[in-house]
């Protein structure tokens, strides 16, 4: 998905930064109707992209994806910790993305209070029981 808070330096996806609609875009309606054609076939459905935290249609998306009989899993750097809670009990995993020390964020993803969320993700992931893995 397209958009990201952060403006890290060595970012992989630069081109999925600027929140702006691009060409070849897939809508959630064309994702939705492949994973109705794949049901039995895959297991789960994994949200990455930019940062996905910041989409509000995230939620309803796991929910749509969950009612299907999918699990979901989601790759984020938790820029707001606020974003992650109600997602909590849609996920199944979770990857991640650590990218500093709390006090050294704001050299990488120009934000310094996003390291303090970002940290505290790894205790709202253990205590809500959601699988991750921090990278």
């Amino acid at each position: 998905m397209q958009g990201c808070p952060w403006r890290c330096h060595y970012c992989h996806n630069p081109h999925l930064i600027p929140r702006r609609k691009v060409a070849g875009e897939i809508t959630w309606q064309q994702a939705l109707e492949h994973l109705l054609k794949r049901r039995g076939l895959l297991d789960a459905v994994v949200f990455s992209g930019g940062e996905l935290t910041i989409q509000p249609a995230l939620l309803p998306a796991m929910q749509q994806t969950r009612t299907l009989g999918f699990r979901n899993g989601l790759h984020t750097g938790v820029p707001q910790l606020r974003r992650l809670t109600p997602l909590l009990p849609y996920l199944d995993w979770v990857g991640l993305d650590i990218k500093a020390l709390p006090s050294d964020y704001e050299l990488i993803a120009t934000n310094r209070r996003a390291g303090l969320d970002s940290w505290a993700a790894i205790d709202a992931l253990r205590t809500a029981g959601v699988d991750f893995e921090c990278r």
